[in-house]
């Protein structure tokens, strides 16, 4: 990485931009509307400029105000811009028919299903977005027509599983010798070879790629951004910048939550100052306003202080509807006795936060109660800290899939001979094997609630609803099979199903993003046989009394929302304040639980 550079801009990112940009972080760090702004400042520069999402949970459409498909799109009111996102489920039907298509007709109809079957796991939808995704990196004549290409990836734990990719299946070809994989014959993924190495090599070049780490001045998001600047570096991706964005600078000295918001961003910059002395950083301020259509866009390149601009709209709005408190909800909860509790909704909106109070606040109680993830990029341990009662873990993938492989070499391999047991160790460095040992982990964990309480943060949206379409297609083939698998796995889909057993909370910021992707959340978990029990809506200013100008506005941005979730999304919405201590360890979660809060008069 290169050295610190004192007062970088955002419009020095954009006259210095290689042909290719990535934008990645922790999930709810700004990715998008910061691909987007730069996207925008180089089209109107003059550049043709190409936008893509590679997120599974894209709001490209509402952040640019227009509905994208796969193919670029040109976004009205920006001349020179077009945008598109991977779509996974779709890349995934067209990746399908390319193996399957040419064999209809030649094999039985019953062998065609087997294959399609065999090819509509997550596995299958992660190839095949990359393969989309390889196109438009190392084919130049894809985007001939285009003078920058810039990403908008993921959060970071699907990210790095995306960018590394490449050399995971490159390695694969090696050393497979069947012919064959989880993702069909292997022929269909050698013609993609030397696709796949040039976008190794894309991603290498320094004259061609520069990869944005964007982060909050939290020291949870800095710390994921250093485990992915040193771990895209061992791939070779060398050129690194680092935006800090939302910075916040208080313009009063007697509030106690602006005081408190600006010295949480400046002791997380002093704790990590042997990351940030290394790295090229860019700061761009907190603005009171949602990062939502083209002249919000275009504000994030001024280099005024957005403080100073703010002009407070003092008209009185409707008040806002009287909604439940988390205390509140933890007795809805705890009501049941025992059960799961899962926390879903959209990357950085405070999952993890809100399932560590809901856990320890249980555990208080004096229920048995089982914190755990899904989520690879998650901090789970840290934000609960030690309390009687309470079992903190993670799903591993790596221990998962090592034990998974050794239950499977114990017992399906025990009485293979020699050359069969190769084949079988061969099949079981698929990648698929970690999806299946993951999942076995996760129905493992979610059987407790028979007993207790498990509360389970998952993943950002995308990668859940990957786990849940996972969760389908294996009890259909639990269905099948039902000899095969444990008893908690064959009960994995009716216990989430079941609303007296699994209580989804939404979790979502008051915010259009994130309430509007929690919605697209809602709608799916729907499909799947599952109706959310609660929403909750977190770290709100509205809640927590500032008068600080600038937050007293983000605090009015935030009505819409708010009613938007409790007068038409949700059937039960708790509310939480933005609180003054970072909300880490029990001690600390529990100001989340605090009811006296002085509402500002919106």
């Amino acid at each position: 990485m290169k050295t610190k550079t004192s007062n970088l801009t955002l419009v020095d990112l954009a006259a210095q931009a290689t042909r290719f940009l990535f934008f990645t972080g922790k999930g709810g760090v700004g990715k998008t509307s910061l691909a987007c702004a730069t996207s925008l400042a180089l089209a109107d520069a003059g550049r043709r400029v190409l936008l893509v999402s590679t997120d599974p949970a894209s709001n490209l459409d509402e952040v640019l105000g227009q509905t994208l498909g796969s193919t670029p799109t040109a976004i009205p009111g920006a001349s020179g811009l077009f945008a598109l996102n991977i779509d996974p489920e779709t890349a995934a039907r067209e990746y399908r028919e390319r193996l399957v298509g040419p064999l209809r007709g030649k094999l039985p109809d019953a062998a065609l299903r087997s294959m399609e079957e065999q090819l509509s796991g997550a596995c299958t939808l992660e190839i095949a977005a990359f393969d989309e995704f390889s196109k438009l990196l190392g084919d130049a004549a894809v985007t001939t027509g285009f003078d920058h290409v810039i990403f908008d990836t993921a959060p970071t734990g699907h990210t790095l599983r995306l960018l590394t990719l490449p050399k995971a299946w490159t390695g694969f070809f090696q050393a497979n010798t069947t012919g064959t994989s989880c993702l069909g014959p292997l022929a269909g993924l050698q013609k993609q070879r030397a696709l796949y190495e040039a976008s190794v090599a894309s991603l290498a070049d320094a004259t061609r790629t520069t990869l944005i780490l964007v982060s909050r001045a939290q020291v949870a998001a800095l710390r994921e951004a250093e485990r992915t600047s040193g771990e895209l570096a061992a791939l070779g991706v060398q050129n690194q910048r680092l935006i800090l964005n939302g910075r916040f600078r208080a313009q009063t000295i007697d509030d106690p939550t602006a005081i408190a918001l600006e010295e949480r961003g400046t002791a997380a910059v002093q704790e990590m100052n042997g990351f940030l002395s290394r790295a090229s950083v860019i700061e761009v301020p907190l603005r009171p306003h949602n990062m939502i259509g083209l002249d919000a866009l275009r504000a994030l390149f001024r280099t005024d202080d957005p403080a100073v601009a703010v002009h407070a709209d003092e008209s009185e709005l409707p008040n806002l509807p009287e909604l439940d408190s988390l205390v509140a909800l933890v007795d809805k909860l705890a009501a049941a006795q025992h059960g799961v509790v899962m926390t879903m909704g959209k990357g950085g909106v405070g999952k993890t936060t809100i399932a560590a109070a809901i856990a320890t606040e249980l555990a208080r109680r004096g229920f048995p109660v089982h914190l755990s993830t899904t989520d690879p990029a998650a901090h789970i341990a840290a934000a609960a800290g030690e309390l009687a009662g309470l079992t903190v873990t993670r799903i591993d993938p790596i221990a998962e899939t090592r034990a998974y492989v050794e239950y499977v070499m114990a017992t399906a391999g025990r009485d293979l001979d020699a050359e069969s047991r190769a084949l079988l160790e061969e099949d079981l460095r698929s990648p698929c094997t970690e999806e299946i040992a993951v999942f076995r982990a996760f129905a493992r964990i979610v059987a407790e609630g028979k007993d207790g309480f498990v509360v389970l943060d998952t993943a950002p949206t995308g990668h859940t609803l990957l786990l849940l379409d996972a969760t389908e297609a294996y009890h259909r083939e639990v269905a099948r099979r039902a000899s095969d698998m444990p008893e908690e796995v064959r009960e994995l889909l009716p216990r989430l199903r079941d609303p007296d057993f699994t209580r989804v909370l939404v979790v979502t910021l008051p915010e259009a993003t994130p309430v509007h992707e929690a919605a697209a959340l809602q709608e799916d978990l729907r499909r799947a046989g599952i109706e959310p029990f609660a929403w909750v809506i977190n770290q709100s200013f509205a809640e927590c009394g500032s008068t600080d100008p600038l937050l007293r506005q983000r605090a009015r941005n935030e009505a819409p929302f708010i009613r938007e979730v409790a007068d038409g999304l949700s059937r039960r919405t708790a509310i939480v304040p933005w609180v003054t201590e970072e909300p880490v360890g029990p001690e600390r979660l529990q100001q989340l639980f605090q009811t006296n809060t002085q509402p500002v008069n919106l």
